[in-house]
């Protein structure tokens, strides 16, 4: 298991602001600390999976204590992004889909009760689902002869 630090600060007018330390252009926000948390561990993960679809080296967590004295970090509240390597998913991809809004919020209020990431939770609903539905047969193509 890899353990990076995170720092989460919280400006008067703004979300929660989340940095990785260890992993240089990682961040992310969230409107609520829970929702910063879990915005953070999906972070992470893409943010994994993305250097080792480049092939570049994957940066091991350094100790919270050798990132408290950095100013940049100074009022910041710590916590921990814990990441099994077993976990990621090298080939992931990105795509747009569309959503009605109803739904979306109800997989975002779900995936927040299951301590689960948006993304996470899709990825598994897709996933259950087509290991449950049956495969129909395949129909073979003729042509009709002239």
């Amino acid at each position: 298991m890899m353990n990076y630090p995170i720092v989460i600060h919280k400006d008067r007018d703004s979300d929660y602001g989340v940095t990785v330390p260890d992993l240089p252009g990682c961040f992310t926000a969230g409107s609520t600390l829970d929702e910063a948390l879990a915005m953070a561990q999906e972070a992470v993960e893409l943010h994994l999976e993305g250097l080792i679809e480049h092939g570049e080296a994957v940066p091991r967590p350094g100790a919270m204590e050798d990132h408290r004295g950095n100013p940049d970090y100074k009022g910041g509240v710590w916590a921990v992004v814990s990441v099994s390597p077993a976990d990621l998913r090298v080939k992931a991809k990105r795509i747009n889909v569309s959503i009605p809004q109803r739904v979306l919020d109800a997989v975002d209020r779900f995936a927040r009760a299951e301590n689960e990431t948006r993304s996470g939770l899709l990825v598994k609903a897709a996933t259950a689902y087509i290991r449950q539905t049956p495969r129909r047969p395949k129909r073979r193509r003729t042509r009709e002869k002239k």
